[in-house]
């Protein structure tokens, strides 16, 4: 009965689970290593779970247009912060509210600062760094 239960359970949550979108291979990756993350940890259960919460982190991190990229690479740069763990300054991390971000006209997603002499461009709504150019 444990099992039934447990697989019915996991198909009812695989079935209403988030589709996936065929230009979406950022959220597919993240979602797969989710599903990945959450069977080790919770089972078949925690795979469906996993890999629905994977799909919506990788989701809220897609790279952002070329238009924006070549944006922000040809802005002069007019203030720059420093980070103390250099390796921090990566895809998905969150920028405190201290650094102030400079907008991209057009575009109310996203928007860019300097972090350790590095461009970033992050989404606006959640501050979160979704590319950094070198």
């Amino acid at each position: 009965m444990k099992k039934t239960l447990i697989l019915a359970t996991c198909v009812a949550l695989t079935s209403l689970s988030i589709p996936a979108y065929a230009d979406d291979d950022a959220a597919i990756t993240t979602g797969a290593g989710g599903a990945v993350a959450g069977a080790v940890v919770g089972g078949p259960v925690g795979a469906a779970i996993g890999g629905a919460l994977g799909f919506v982190a990788g989701a809220s991190l897609d790279p952002p247009p070329a238009k924006v990229v070549t944006y922000v690479e040809e802005r002069p740069v007019t203030r720059k912060y420093v980070i103390e763990d250099r390796d921090s300054v990566v895809v998905g991390r969150t920028l405190p509210r201290e650094v102030v971000l400079d907008s991209v006209p057009d575009d109310d997603l996203y928007a860019y600062t300097v972090i350790n002499d590095r461009r970033v461009i992050v989404r606006r709504d959640n501050r979160a760094i979704v590319r950094v150019i070198e």
